[in-house]
C-alpha cells in the first residue's frame, strides 16, 4: 500500500546536512585564556564559549578566524597553531566541524563587540564555566593539560 509509507523529509534532510564548519581561538594570556559569554537573546543563551564563528564560503580555517576576531573584539591577531579538530553532533540532527588555534598575540585593545561577558580565565578553572555542549569535552582536555 503506498499511501501507508511515509518518509519524514525533516528527518532526511537531517542526515543528509553537512557539518558547519566553525573555528574558534584560544586567546592566551599565560595561564589563562579569553573566554565569552552569549547574550541572553541568543541561541544557547548565556552559554560559555571561545571567540570564533562560521567559516563563509571560500574561506580558509585562518582567514575565517581572523575575520571572526576581528568582528567580534576588534583585534587583529596573529593565528597560532592547531590544537584540536572535533566534530559534535546536536540531538536535532545538526553537526559542526570545530577547529580551534592557538592565539599568543594580537594587535589592538580588546573591545567586547557582541558577548554578554569577556573575561581572563585559568586554563585549569574552565570546567567550572557553563560552556557550549559542542566545547564541553575539549574544555575538560585543555584545563588538565592534556592539549597545550
Amino acid at each position: 500500500m503506498e499511501s501507508s509509507r511515509s518518509t519524514s523529509p525533516a528527518t532526511a534532510s537531517h542526515a543528509s546536512r553537512p557539518a558547519k564548519s566553525v573555528v574558534a581561538a584560544l586567546i592566551l594570556r599565560g595561564s589563562e585564556v579569553l573566554i565569552c559569554q552569549r547574550r541572553a537573546d541568543q541561541p544557547m543563551a548565556l552559554k560559555w564559549e571561545f571567540p570564533g564563528g562560521k567559516v563563509e564560503a571560500g574561506e580558509s580555517l585562518i582567514e575565517a578566524l581572523r575575520r571572526e576576531l576581528k568582528e567580534e573584539l576588534g583585534i587583529v591577531a596573529t593565528i597560532g597553531e592547531s590544537v584540536a579538530r572535533i566534530r559534535h553532533n546536536y540531538k536535532n540532527g545538526g553537526a559542526v566541524d570545530l577547529a580551534f588555534f592557538a592565539v599568543h598575540r594580537f594587535e589592538g585593545e580588546l573591545e567586547n563587540r557582541i558577548f554578554k561577558a569577556v573575561r581572563w580565565a585559568e586554563l585549569r578553572e574552565l570546567p567550572s564555566f557553563d560552556f557550549l555542549a559542542a566545547d564541553r569535552t575539549f574544555v575538560r582536555d585543555l584545563a588538565a593539560g592534556k592539549l597545550l
